[in-house]
């Protein structure tokens, strides 16, 4: 199947405002993982877990989201990308809610669950919305912003940090995620246009899996999903375990590590929105391996310093360099099948949240065993066999490679 031409219509579409419809909610998305990073410790503490096994809230979240994110790949084809990113966000406006209001460890996996859930229609659904209503040469920058956007959700870290420390970690999800997940959803609702691009509404059942043979049969698509999912493993060490490491490796109170988070989350952005023009003038490939390959290096390095200034500039020059690697590797994904871009990023979304939940499993299991040195090395050992797998099986299909 192929897309249909556009229609005189389309083109008149605001292209202007779907770019902020998409970056907000991509902001909002990073709220609630933000708060469980950043607070992790206080959650444990009102549950009576330890770190490693709080943590697994976010393992089973992303493990849901993975095979929900595989389901994905049927109803981006079938239904409206648009009405699937405005479900994913009202699903994740109910789990902000239900974690707020926890009343044991158990609902609070519940509720977070529902997140993975929701993210899983969500982001898809916002590059997949990028390659219908962007022409080619933009579509780097906005990937680039979208993804910058949602690091840029890591500016509320010193909100979270003042509101918990008013009213703990519940209020920072009722009186501050909660608010913003809802404003996202009502930007989107207003901003995004109507029409589809590629939705078919009379489709078989053969129709439907034809995307995910699109995607199977390509070397270089595949190759793609394995490069994300080894690096996104790689990228838990920093996203999910560096507030604590601060914390109980050199005694840093919260509100001063969700300074740190500020400026890591600032440096991400800025890689994201390097990469936009690395994108346009060198292609997709190079930056995604050079960035996945630097970023392994630097993740490895931060938790085996013991000196705080050595460590935090390895932890920024990470971020930074993620950034890069995310919004590349990402652009690079997005044009591997181009009749099926809403099944493509479903399943490239599955690949990165089950990375998450990987990361999350096996970043807690190794520091509950060894330590947060030996934790990063593992993980960031699947960031260079993720660069090794981008440079030798993937190809960039809008630059003709030798």
């Amino acid at each position: 199947m192929s897309e249909r031409p556009v229609t005189a219509e389309e083109k008149r579409l605001p292209v202007k405002l779907i770019l902020p419809s998409l970056a907000l909610p991509s902001f909002a998305s990073n709220l609630p993982p933000l708060l469980v990073g950043l607070l992790l410790v206080d959650i444990g503490h009102t549950f009576g877990c330890p770190v490693g096994v709080t943590a697994q809230i976010r393992t089973l979240a992303m493990s849901v989201g993975t095979v929900f994110a595989l389901l994905m790949g049927v109803l981006s084809v079938r239904f409206n990308h648009r009405l699937l990113l405005l479900t994913g966000l009202l699903l994740m406006s109910i789990s902000a809610l239900g974690c707020g209001l926890a009343p044991s460890f158990a609902i609070m996996l519940v509720s977070y669950s529902m997140q993975g859930v929701g993210a899983s229609m969500m982001s898809p659904m916002s590059f997949a919305l990028v390659g219908e209503h962007f022409p080619q040469e933009k579509r780097g920058g906005a990937i680039g912003w979208i993804a910058g956007a949602g690091a840029l959700a890591y500016v509320g870290s010193p909100a979270i940090g003042v509101i918990s420390g008013f009213g703990g970690w519940r209020l920072a999800f009722l009186g501050f995620v909660l608010p913003v997940i809802l404003l996202s959803l009502l930007m989107a609702a207003k901003g995004l246009p109507t029409t589809s691009l590629s939705h078919q509404s009379k489709m078989s059942m053969r129709d439907y899996l034809e995307g995910f043979k699109g995607v199977f049969s390509n070397r270089s698509a595949v190759a793609c999903l394995v490069g994300s999912a080894l690096s996104g493993t790689a990228w838990m060490a920093i996203l999910i375990y560096c507030p604590s490491f601060f914390r109980e490796r050199f005694l840093i109170p919260t509100g001063l590590v969700s300074i740190i988070v500020l400026v890591a989350a600032l440096c991400y952005t800025s890689g994201s929105l390097i990469s936009g023009r690395l994108v346009k003038r060198l292609g997709r490939k190079m930056p995604t391996v050079l960035a996945v390959l630097v970023t392994a290096i630097f993740t490895i390095s931060y938790a085996n310093l013991s000196d705080l200034w050595l460590s935090l500039a390895a932890l920024f020059l990470g971020c930074l360099f993620s950034g890069m690697r995310y919004a590349a590797s990402t652009g690079l994904t997005l044009e591997q099948v181009s009749s099926f871009r809403g099944t493509m990023m479903s399943i490239n979304h599955a690949t990165v949240a089950m990375a998450d939940a990987l990361g999350s499993g096996v970043g807690g299991l190794a520091l509950l065993m060894f330590g947060y040195g030996e934790m990063a090395a593992i993980l960031g050992a699947m960031g260079i066999a993720a660069a090794i797998v981008f440079q030798l099986l993937a190809k960039d299909p809008t630059k003709t490679e030798v």
